[in-house]
C-alpha cells in the first residue's frame, strides 16, 4: 500500500490526519477493508495458491511431513499470506512508477515494474493525451470532513470522451495484477471511486486546499504485464449511500470493545436465599 501524505498506519487500520488539525479521518480503503466481505474471492484464491505449493513441492512436504510437522505447517499456512504481500508490494511500484511518468520524475529501473509501465505509457498513447495539458492531478489527497473520511485518488484527467469528442474529467484509480483479466473489477471498486469522487476538498502539494472539482467520469485502470483496459464505473450518489453506510458500519466497529466482563453465575448461599424467599 502506497502511504499518500498525512496518512498513518494505526491499530484500526490507516487514518489520514487534518492538516487544519481536525478529527483524524479514516481512509477509504480502511473503511472498505473492515466493512466488505471478500471471503468469496480470496478463500477460494487461497486454497488454490496452497494446493499448488503442496503439489510442487511433494518430496519436500513428505520429508517434512516426518521431520518437522510444525516447520510445515508454518511454511503451507504462510502461501496465500506471502503471495498477497507480493502482489500488494507489486501494485505499490506499479502506482509509483506511473506517478513518476506523469511528473516526468526518475523511474528506478525494476524489471518486474516495467512491462505494467509500458502498458500505462501505450494506455497515455492511444488516448493522446499530453501530460501537461490533460493531467489535472495525479495522487492527489481528498478529504469530506463533514463525514469523516480521507483517502487518495490516483488520477484525475481529462478525456475526450464526451459528446462529439468533448474532454471530460475522470477520476481513475490503478490496478495492478498477475493473474486477473484487464476487464475485471470488483464492486467495491464502485464504493472507493464514489467516495473519492463527492469528496469536500483536494489537498495541494503545499497542504493548502481548494473545492473537489466535479468530476464527471469514473473508471478503473487495469494494468497487466502485456495488456490494460480502462473499465468505466458507475460511481454515482447511490454509490457513495452505499460506501456511507459502509463508513457507519466501520466508525461502529473501531469503536466497539474487543473483549467485556463475563457473568458469574450466583454462589450457592444467594441461590439459598433466593429459593427461601
Amino acid at each position: 500500500m502506497t502511504n499518500p501524505t498525512h496518512a498513518r498506519d494505526t491499530e484500526r487500520g490507516r487514518y489520514y490526519s487534518d492538516p487544519l488539525g481536525g478529527p483524524d479521518l479514516v481512509s477509504v480503503t480502511n473503511v472498505l477493508d473492515t466493512s466488505v466481505n471478500k471471503s468469496m474471492a480470496l478463500v477460494p484464491w487461497g486454497v488454490k495458491l496452497t494446493v499448488e505449493h503442496v503439489l510442487d513441492n511433494v518430496v519436500d512436504i513428505a520429508r517434512l511431513v516426518l521431520a518437522d510437522r510444525p516447520a510445515l505447517t508454518r511454511e503451507i499456512k504462510a502461501v496465500h499470506r506471502d503471495a498477497r504481500e507480493r502482489a500488494a508490494d507489486l501494485g505499490d511500484r506499479v502506482h509509483a512508477a506511473a506517478e513518476a511518468r506523469l511528473l516526468r520524475a526518475p523511474i528506478a529501473d525494476d524489471p518486474e515494474v516495467a512491462p505494467y509501465l509500458a502498458q500505462f505509457d501505450l494506455w497515455l498513447a492511444s488516448w493522446g493525451v499530453d501530460i501537461d495539458e490533460h493531467v489535472e492531478a495525479t495522487e492527489c489527497t481528498v478529504l469530506h470532513r463533514r463525514l469523516g473520511y480521507a483517502g487518495t485518488g490516483d488520477l484525475m484527467i481529462w478525456l475526450p470522451t464526451g459528446e462529439h469528442g468533448r474532454l471530460e474529467l475522470w477520476l481513475i484509480d490503478y490496478k495492478s495484477s498477475a493473474t486477473r483479466s484487464a476487464k475485471s473489477v470488483y464492486p467495491e471498486n464502485t464504493l472507493q471511486l464514489a467516495a473519492l469522487r463527492y469528496a469536500e476538498t483536494v489537498l495541494l502539494p503545499d497542504d493548502t486546499e481548494q473545492p473537489m472539482p466535479r468530476i464527471e467520469r469514473t473508471g478503473v485502470l487495469n494494468l497487466r504485464a502485456r495488456s490494460h483496459a480502462l473499465v468505466p464505473m458507475p460511481a454515482g450518489r447511490d454509490a457513495h449511500r452505499a460506501f456511507r453506510g459502509a463508513l457507519e458500519n466501520t466508525r461502529w466497529l473501531h469503536a466497539a470493545k474487543s473483549s467485556y466482563p463475563a457473568l458469574a453465575a450466583p454462589s450457592a448461599a444467594a441461590r439459598s436465599i433466593r429459593k427461601a424467599a
